[in-house]
């Protein structure tokens, strides 16, 4: 009878039927905020606390007397992280045909699109230094800055960081080009200051490269006083580079509190959207209301907020409600 059970359960693991169940279970678990549960909300909390033990260990290995004491621990830790990391890694993707956002597509165009994503290229640059260190002679100092880029699955977790990511998505091109800019001022700031100061202070501006630190300062408008003009028309255009420095560095924070609201009202909409697909036949239910908490914690609403769609849409479902029966002619209520 044993041998019979194995058996079958190993017929049912090859059933396409058990396979999706599996990778339906495998999503329900890894994408916290899409599906929630108990053992979810268990797992999700583990990976939190893996990625902040591994944030804590890159500290302590930068203390030398810790490092040399605990080195073998501090390199069975790595591999466990790595190992866990990458396990993640592979079923996030594997499962991700079995999201929302992938359901309409094909499985490899869903898992590609799911890759190319901000959390799951952040997810794989968390693992790749490991793999990278054991092909490439990487510097340890090196490894370790690149090993707390782990810091940012997080973004995962916390709505709010997850929401910066899709901006600087959203807003790449705005972004690219006000860097583009900033990089033009900063070439032609760096030439105006060498051709007014380069004969007074050949030390410090003697060419473009050694006037590119005072024209990085400058435009940053942190100005550290370190290098100065003392020519006339230097100070003159000094100053107009650092009235153009505030506009500057105020165009990227603008372009991104833009894509904030805009990615706001995104998040509202699709709220809205499904409560309104819920209100098709009048009521919410219990597994529907449950569906709309997940979905708040998942966007990052407050619950005032999500109250507040809910409420507005209840009364434009009342509003938009037949009066008059579709088969009698006879009126309702």
């Amino acid at each position: 009878m044993a041998s019979s059970s194995t058996l079958t359960d190993v017929l049912e693991l090859t059933n396409p039927g058990a396979e999706m169940k599996l990778r339906k279970r495998t999503a329900e678990l890894l994408e916290h905020g899409h599906y929630e549960d108990r053992t979810s909300n268990v797992v999700n909390l583990s990976l939190v606390v893996l990625i902040s033990l591994n944030v804590i260990a890159i500290f302590l290995e930068t203390v030398e007397p810790i490092y040399q004491q605990y080195e073998r621990p501090f390199w069975y830790f790595e591999i466990f992280s790595v190992a866990v990391f990458t396990l993640e890694y592979f079923a996030r993707v594997w499962s991700s045909i079995d999201l929302d956002e992938a359901s309409d597509v094909s499985p490899i165009r869903g898992r590609i699109r799911y890759m190319l994503s901000p959390l799951a290229l952040v997810d794989l640059i968390a693992i790749l230094p490991f793999y990278l260190s054991l092909y490439l002679p990487i510097d340890l100092r090196f490894l370790r800055v690149l090993r707390l880029l782990r810091l940012f699955k997080l973004t995962r977790y916390s709505p709010a960081l997850g929401a910066l990511l899709d901006v600087v998505q959203q807003e790449s091109e705005a972004l690219l080009a006000a860097v583009v800019v900033l990089l033009m001022m900063l070439v032609i700031s760096a030439g105006g200051i060498y051709l007014f100061e380069n004969e007074l202070q050949s030390e410090t501006f003697g060419s473009m490269p050694k006037s590119m630190w005072w024209a990085i300062v400058t435009l940053t408008t942190v100005g550290y006083g370190d290098v100065v003009p003392i020519t006339t028309m230097g100070k003159m255009f000094a100053g107009l580079i650092g009235l153009i420095g505030i506009g500057m560095i105020a165009l990227p924070a603008a372009i991104l509190a833009s894509g904030f609201a805009e990615n706001i009202r995104g998040r509202q909409q699709k709220y809205n959207q499904y409560v309104q697909r819920y209100l098709k036949d009048g009521i919410i239910d219990e597994r529907e209301r449950w569906r709309l908490e997940a979905l708040r914690k998942e966007l990052g609403l407050d619950s005032d907020e999500a109250l507040h769609l809910l409420r507005s849409g209840l009364q434009q479902a009342q509003h938009t409600a037949p009066t008059t029966c579709p088969h009698c002619g006879k009126q309702l209520g």
